[in-house]
């Protein structure tokens, strides 16, 4: 079993930088894929980005390429998204998410463990 903590939101004017981490335990995290999602108020939740098990592939949501970078470190077992230029279209809570698989998927469907989600709100 994955255990997966998100860290590194908060409140954020527009045009801000944000650091999202996420710290998992609990088994063989260099070997799957991770990805990043979020959900706002009253939306489904949506993806934002994925890496896969190696950090050699990654994959973004139209809405975040060129302002969100996402990263791991494997010596770690941690995954990161380094969020640059937000909007206030960009609050939600976000969620880190683990997969057995390599390969990057961006639905959440095809994720096996969660985070409680970490709060993050661009203020106009």
């Amino acid at each position: 079993q994955v255990q997966l903590v998100e860290s590194g939101g908060g409140l954020v004017q527009a045009g801000g930088s944000l650091r999202l981490s996420c710290a998992a335990s609990g088994g063989t995290f260099s070997s799957g894929a991770m990805g990043w999602f979020r959900q706002a108020p009253g939306k489904e939740r949506e993806f934002v980005a994925g890496i896969n098990w190696s950090g050699g592939r990654t994959v973004y949501a139209d809405s975040v390429k060129g302002r969100f970078t996402i990263s791991r470190d494997n010596s770690k077992n941690a995954v990161y998204l380094q969020m640059s230029s937000l909007k206030p279209e960009d609050t939600a809570v976000y969620y880190c998410a683990s997969r057995v698989g390599v390969v990057v998927h961006t639905t959440d469907a095809g994720y096996n463990y969660w985070g409680q989600g970490t709060q993050v709100t661009v203020s106009s």
